[in-house]
């Protein structure tokens, strides 16, 4: 299986920006043009490119979208959105928009009905985010947490045709302490799915570790801050990885 590197741009009010752990408000802003970062990932070798719409996620609606959209087009790699997506009509409007996947978080807690819909209807262009603190999944840009068990409801999906999971530790998300590689692998082999890792990437090293894992069903990292920093090169690490 191959191993996918996803770099990141996380958009509030059009600029380009990273939060710790969630918190909005501990923002540190990176670029004021989102479009020009996604060019700039494609030329070194990026296979997708991860967006977050970060104001949607707060505000239940895509916020962000005529930004999107943009994107979507201006680069040739497959473009994948997350944040605030619960309507069948805004997956729809994105999926449009020429996004390839569309990544389903609070909703897929909240109303299982939609996302049964969705999946049933776009197959994979849809990706189920996870989000866990403590194993258990956080709604609603991480402001509140649910008593579902992050396992638990991969499992539910999975049997439904849910082929691709985004899953983030959020005590590791910005805090480049290195991702949880233990239950990333551990969702991988009971939902019988493709897993995307998500937050805590701050060395290549993390990606070696998560890559070892390809056979079990790691699919990929998203990776934020550490491309941001310069920890680790976008470029290098696509190379490093290339089937």
């Amino acid at each position: 299986m191959s191993f996918i590197i996803y770099p990141a741009i996380d958009i509030r009010d059009g600029k380009c920006v990273r939060l710790v752990q969630g918190d909005y408000n501990q923002e540190t802003v990176y670029n004021t043009n989102p479009l020009e970062v996604a060019q700039a990932w494609e030329a070194q070798g990026a296979e997708w490119i991860h967006l977050v719409d970060l104001d949607g996620a707060k505000a239940g609606y895509p916020v962000n979208d005529k930004l999107i959209g943009q994107i979507a087009r201006a680069v040739k790699v497959p473009v994948q959105i997350g944040g605030g997506l619960r309507t069948e009509q805004d997956v729809d409007h994105m999926l449009s928009l020429g996004v390839s996947r569309v990544i389903i978080g609070t909703a897929a807690i909240e109303n299982r009905e939609f996302v049964y819909n969705l999946l049933a209807k776009h197959g994979e262009k849809i990706a189920i985010g996870l989000d866990a603190r403590d194993g258990y999944v956080a709604t609603r840009g991480w402001l509140e947490t649910s008593q579902v068990k992050a396992e638990d409801l991969a499992v539910e999906l999975a049997e439904r045709g849910a082929k691709t999971f985004i899953f983030t530790d959020i005590s590791r998300d910005g805090m480049m302490e290195g991702p949880n590689t233990q239950a990333i692998t551990q969702l991988a082999k009971v939902s019988g799915q493709t897993v995307i890792a998500s937050g805590g990437v701050s060395k290549m090293d993390d990606l070696v570790r998560l890559a070892e894992q390809a056979d079990n069903g790691v699919g990929g990292a998203i990776v934020g801050k550490a491309l941001y920093t310069g920890s680790i090169q976008l470029e290098e690490a696509v190379k490093r990885f290339a089937k």
